[in-house]
């Protein structure tokens, strides 16, 4: 059925304007002026309301194991929480461990999971957890497959790390077939020495997974990580920068022509480490790698996203219960699952807090938020964008709302929310995805099972 969009003022990246969008064939066909529509048409009057692009999270955990447990999203639960948040798209990372099985069993499986499951549409970052000449042969058919992104660990020691032969080897590979390399920054021995030092000292709690990775320890990470890439000629973008040392690190990279790009998390922007030292081990609640830093942080993040020397907001989703998961770590911080989930809530904690506060134009926030991961992901102009021919992923957002985040509302499958009690102002009040309706004032409505794989063709030679 045909979808006309009427009276709103669309939003994109670049430009501001008053107008109507007309969708057929899953596709935005027209943007104007007083559309004409034929009568079957569904009308959605956004009088007085933004239009955007569909958001896309550029780095999720839908299925996941890790530490001994597996995170609580299916991607029925978790496609639905996006779409009410106004996130239309996913990029998963496929998280096999170093375990020797073929690494197109793990691409395999991940895409059993979201296939015939996701209401949104759906993509991955292959996980290289070790490197040989299958698995270069492997990673080769799965680019042709239509995965054009890589991911690799500097972390996870023995779990996910790879070692410095293996990442040379992959960011090699990566450049020849032009895919770019997403990489989790922090030195795994380092790491791994002062978890020892700690425990050893008895500093056991929550509040001391800061400690153990500290910001010298994400930024020599992201140092390691680059010297690497400007050996090779691989492009790379940095996942969960937490810590202005990280930042100027990439940043020092881009100044010598590396091609590198940097991701934040809304948590980062709006949290910080005080979270992780909340007493009674309620600081469990906010242990995630790298962890919440100094709230001084904070600003030096906000003016980035603000230049657009950070290009992307994402979330690192990876929803684990407080009872029975996090609490595995209640005599052993390194035994809590890390995650602070916050797939439902991203895009409206950005706005409230970014654009409202005047940190952030309408602009810039559609661009971290869509557009710049569609570039960099091989998406644009199908997605991060309104204009003819791109898929009628579309939120219709409502900037006078007013409510309360939630655990007893959120429709993530947690038993916790980060954000319990904390006000926003505005949310998406129509989401659509590919032309079909999938949100209207907070409920889902849509089809679970329609989402799609999003085939990508490698941009990054």
């Amino acid at each position: 059925m045909a979808l006309l969009i009427k009276n709103g003022t669309i939003v994109t990246a670049g430009e501001q304007m008053q107008a109507d969008i007309y969708c057929e064939g899953e596709q935005i066909s027209r943007i104007g002026k007083h559309l004409d529509a034929p009568p079957d048409t569904t009308v959605i009057d956004a009088t007085g309301k933004y239009v955007f692009p569909g958001f896309i999270d550029p780095h999720v955990h839908v299925y996941l194991p890790f530490m001994g447990t597996f995170a609580k999203d299916d991607y029925i639960s978790a496609s639905k929480a996006a779409l009410i948040g106004g996130t239309t798209t996913l990029i998963e990372m496929v998280c096999q461990a170093r375990n020797g099985r073929p690494l197109a069993d793990g691409f395999e499986f991940w895409m059993s999971q979201a296939a015939g499951k996701s209401a949104c549409d759906f993509t991955f970052h292959q996980s290289v957890t070790r490197y040989d000449a299958q698995v270069e042969a492997e990673l080769t058919e799965i680019v042709k497959a239509g995965v054009a992104s890589f991911k690799v660990f500097l972390a996870y020691k023995g779990a996910f790390g790879i070692t410095d032969e293996e990442l040379y080897h992959t960011l090699r590979l990566a450049k020849k077939l032009g895919v770019i390399v997403t990489a989790h920054c922090e030195n795994a021995d380092l790491v791994l020495e002062l978890q020892k030092q700690l425990l050893n000292e008895g500093k056991t709690g929550p509040e001391y997974h800061y400690w153990s990775r500290p910001p010298r320890v994400e930024a020599e990470g992201v140092h390691h990580l680059l010297s690497f890439a400007e050996m090779t000629g691989a492009h790379t973008y940095i996942v969960h920068t937490s810590c202005e040392e990280a930042l100027r690190e990439a940043m020092a990279g881009k100044d010598r022509g590396l091609n590198v790009w940097v991701e934040t998390l809304i948590q980062y922007l709006v949290l910080d480490k005080s979270y992780a030292e909340l007493p009674n081990f309620e600081g469990a609640k906010y242990v995630m790698s790298p962890p919440l830093r100094d709230k001084k942080n904070q600003d030096v993040f906000w003016n980035a996203l603000k230049q657009r020397f950070v290009s992307t907001v994402a979330t690192d989703h990876a929803p684990f219960d407080f009872k029975g998961q996090k609490e595995m770590g209640r005599d052993d911080f390194t035994k809590i699952p890390n995650g602070i989930p916050s797939l439902e809530d991203r895009v409206n904690l950005l706005y409230t807090y970014g654009v409202t506060t005047g940190r952030l134009d309408l602009n810039t926030f559609v661009d971290c938020a869509s557009t710049q991961a569609a570039k960099l992901f091989g998406l644009f102009p199908r997605k991060g964008t309104i204009a003819v021919g791109s898929d009628a992923d579309l939120v219709v957002y409502d900037p006078n709302y007013r409510g309360v985040i939630s655990a007893k509302t959120h429709h993530i499958n947690l038993d916790y929310s980060a954000f319990e009690g904390w006000e926003i102002k505005g949310r998406p009040s129509v989401v659509t995805v590919r032309g079909e309706v999938a949100v209207r004032d907070g409920e889902f409505v849509g089809t679970i099972g329609r989402g799609q794989f999003l085939k990508r063709e490698p941009t990054h030679f």
